[in-house]
């Protein structure tokens, strides 16, 4: 299952006690991939509960025990779109609906961009199976996001981060492994 529905009461002091709902989720990694070009690797992919086709980076859940970040990063990356890469730095960090869910993102930079031999390719199955790969330059995208076309919230994060990173010289970026907040 990727997540639970936990039911909590909460004592909050003097003011009492109070019953909480929320999302349990495992937590999950992006890579907005750019390559020496500053294209920004996107992939659409069909997403159910919002019955549409969504363009998003290469994610996935953490749902390999004890599995560093960086290295499900790089699983997700080969897996979805066959590529590595040579560089990789943590780029962002954040809570997708913290009201309702625990649900951590960590999206890392990858650069040094390269393909992954034919013979150790992943087989895609199920909604995998139709990903379709764009590249996309990074001041396109940042356009894109802006006119509300690109809306998951990885790829809004991460392109928005990105670009702001480019523009400072990419001298924010935190270095790979940099600890979970």
């Amino acid at each position: 299952m990727v997540w639970d529905v936990v039911r909590d009461t909460v004592d909050l002091g003097d003011s009492g006690t109070v019953r909480r709902e929320y999302v349990r989720h495992p937590g999950a990694v992006a890579v907005l991939a750019l390559d020496d070009e500053d294209r920004v690797l996107l992939l659409r992919q069909y997403r159910h509960p919002v019955r549409h086709e969504l363009w998003e980076p290469p994610a996935g859940l953490l749902d390999v025990p004890g599995e560093d970040l960086v290295v499900a990063a790089a699983r997700e990356l080969a897996e979805e779109a066959d590529l590595v890469a040579g560089s990789w730095w943590v780029l962002a960090d954040y809570l997708t609906t913290p009201g309702g869910s625990d649900e951590a993102i960590r999206i890392y930079l990858a650069r040094g961009l390269s393909p992954v031999p034919v013979a150790d390719r992943h087989v895609r199955e199920a909604e995998e199976r139709d990903i379709v790969v764009r590249w996309v330059p990074l001041d396109e995208a940042v356009d894109a996001v802006l006119r509300g076309e690109l809306r998951n919230p990885s790829t809004v994060v991460g392109v928005l981060a990105a670009s702001t990173s480019r523009t400072r010289g990419w001298t924010d970026l935190r270095e790979v492994p940099a600890p979970v907040l």
